[in-house]
């Protein structure tokens, strides 16, 4: 009796956590995700004209009659070319390293990594550092070419140039894995054949490829149709930026600037939801190669023509230059004082820590002929109050949102498992994907307009009113990235035998304890990689901080990207140029720091971990003299 007893009082405890747990998804489901953007759709339609009646195509034929055009035919032009030049880019670095026999492979893979551990406003501020109208580079230009624009750096040719190395990450990493999973039988197959070499690489070895480049064209599209930073800080009128710009707008500065920004936002909306499916019709069809039944590593192939040969290595060298040039010169002028930063001119016999450390003041003359001192005027990152607190602020909240993002997946991925063959499975998965098919600034922007008042929804409270906006960056934070989370952590749990569940269950484990110590183990990798991704993401994220831009939720990006634009006003923030090149270092150490502990040490399996921790307490040994015990 007293089991059976035991046994009802689990399953109603059981039952309650279920029905807890459903209504919760569903209130945060419909309350910011939904309900948020069904009002910025709304608004667009209720717009009133001067004499307070609702016009609901006011805002349509101003778009038709206005400029609003021309930033959708720019973010147009910048997501068609960039597909194509991302494409060439990232498609040669992957083959330069992986395919072909290139000598010096492993430093050049490195190179044409570094955009994962530096990426939004810190990579284009190390662009800017060579080739604005300051830059080293266009310095160097002025000296051979006296009569050249100095400003020629920047609009779509400046745009494109950086985003086209910017964006190559997704290939070093996607296309990377694809390749190294070819079969080399099939290659040597083709090569008995009499097949020559560029043949067998358009004809066998690309097709298997296709799913793999058709997905990353797709967010290519989707990257450049949605860019934000590059466009912003290099003079580029897209439509993020000028929807940022007519949110913080108001209507006695220019004619219904938040309908107008709603209607861009559903606009960009319309294009991510037509991409996204054409991926998934492509991806139904499974334009997929077969491969023998014993798959064979690749093995890399030598071009033999000599003139191709010292072609391939002059362009791949070239890309290495184009890659690591920015992010050499950013550690070396780091370490410069304030004066050479600003002139841009490297003074190796002055190294200094000053951008990173320690206050000094700065003496300068007025126009009245007066001197004065500006206290603590030149200052490093860890001594500079607004920087060292937009580091905390972005630590905290990106922490908050990766971590919330990846529980919130985990859970609702065994959920989806359980109820694999059953509809309300597949209903949570669309859910957590329906941020995929808007773009981050339709969130953040309905976020903003939505709960910039006394909500209903959340109790009354005005989530963007002072300190309350940190909350919400870290909901948009983890609604963006549930999508990405889920793809991830859903394919690791293919990974799991359904015969360790019943053997768990079979030796009296409940669910609790079978989904703790069976299958997070297992995932647990996986999960650590998607948190650590989307930490680097967010960390340095400029879109979303943009959107959200106010005293209490300046993030570190949006305090880089201010540093340069106060800098020497009234002989203050001296130092701002060498305050960026340090913060951008810091990034990167940061953002390598996290990839090397989750794909480095977090990607071992058990045997490489024991491995790993005996030779550590061999040296150990060896070190201290003392003989190891078995």
């Amino acid at each position: 009796m007293q089991a059976a007893a035991g046994g009802k009082k689990s399953f109603d405890i059981s039952y309650l956590w279920k029905i807890f747990g459903g209504v919760l998804f569903v209130y945060l489901f419909l309350g910011f995700m939904v309900i948020p953007c069904l009002n910025t759709l709304t608004s667009v339609f209720t717009t009133t004209d001067a004499e307070g009646r609702t016009d609901p195509f006011a805002v349509i034929r101003f778009f038709f009659a206005g400029n609003m055009p021309s930033f959708l035919w720019n973010s147009l032009k910048l997501a068609v070319c960039l597909v194509v030049t991302v494409n060439v880019v990232g498609i040669s670095i992957v083959l330069l390293t992986e395919y072909f026999d290139i000598k010096g492979a492993r430093i050049l893979r490195l190179g044409y990594m570094t955009t994962l551990i530096y990426s939004g406003v810190a990579l284009v501020t190390g662009y800017q550092f060579l080739y604005d109208s300051n830059g080293m580079v266009t310095n160097w230009l002025m000296q051979s070419f006296p009569g050249m624009n100095r400003q020629w750096f920047s609009g779509f040719s400046a745009v494109l140039f950086t985003m086209t190395f910017a964006c190559t990450s997704n290939h070093a990493l996607f296309l990377r894995n694809a390749i190294r999973g070819i079969d080399y039988n099939t290659v040597e197959a083709a090569r008995n054949m009499g097949a020559k070499p560029f043949t067998v690489l358009f004809r066998v070895v690309m097709p298997t490829l296709l799913p793999t480049l058709f997905s990353l064209t797709v967010m290519t599209f989707i990257t450049g149709l949605c860019a934000m930073s590059a466009p912003t800080l290099l003079g580029y009128n897209s439509i993020n930026p000028e929807i940022v710009r007519l949110a913080g707008s108001s209507a006695t500065d220019e004619s219904f600037p938040q309908a107008r920004a709603a209607l861009l936002s559903v606009i960009l909306a319309l294009f991510t939801m037509i991409l996204l499916t054409v991926l998934n019709h492509y991806e139904r069809k499974g334009h997929y190669l077969s491969v023998s039944k014993t798959k064979a590593k690749l093995v890399k192939q030598k071009i033999q023509n000599p003139v191709a040969n010292v072609l391939a290595h002059v362009y791949a060298y070239v890309l290495f230059l184009i890659y690591m040039t920015p992010v050499v010169m950013i550690v070396v002028f780091s370490f410069q004082n304030w004066a050479a930063v600003r002139a841009k001119a490297l003074n190796v016999s002055q190294w200094t820590l000053s951008n990173y450390f320690g206050v000094q003041d700065y003496a300068y003359t007025r126009s009245s002929g007066k001197v004065a001192t500006r206290r603590g005027a030149i200052s490093g990152v860890f001594a500079n109050e607004k920087t060292v607190g937009g580091i905390r602020l972005s630590f905290v909240l990106s922490a908050i949102a990766a971590a919330l993002a990846c529980v919130i997946v985990v859970l609702a991925v065994n959920y989806i498992f359980k109820n694999r063959n059953k509809k309300r499975g597949r209903v949570v998965e669309a859910c957590l994907l329906f941020p995929w098919l808007l773009p981050t600034i339709l969130i953040c922007y309905s976020f903003r307009i939505f709960f910039n008042n006394e909500v209903w929804y959340v109790f009354g409270q005005n989530l963007y009113y002072k300190e309350n906006v940190r909350f919400l960056i870290i909901m948009a934070y983890t609604v963006v990235k549930l999508p990405f989370a889920l793809r991830m952590i859903k394919a690791a749990f293919y990974a799991i035998d359904d015969e360790l569940e019943d053997a768990a269950k079979n030796l009296g484990a409940s669910p609790l304890v079978t989904f703790l110590r069976v299958k997070l183990p297992i995932v647990l990798p996986s999960v650590l990689a998607v948190f650590a991704l989307n930490f680097n993401a967010l960390f340095t994220e400029y879109d979303m901080g943009a959107t959200f831009q106010k005293a209490e939720g300046t993030t570190y990006a949006m305090v880089i990207q201010s540093m340069c634009n106060e800098e020497g006003r009234d002989g203050m923030n001296m130092n701002a140029s060498g305050r960026r090149c340090a913060s951008t270092v810091f990034i990167m150490l940061v953002s390598g720091l996290i990839l090397y502990l989750v794909y480095g040490v977090g990607a071992r399996d058990l045997g490489e971990r024991l491995e790993h921790r005996k030779k550590w307490k061999q040296r150990l040994a060896r070190l201290t003299g003392k003989k190891q015990t078995a």
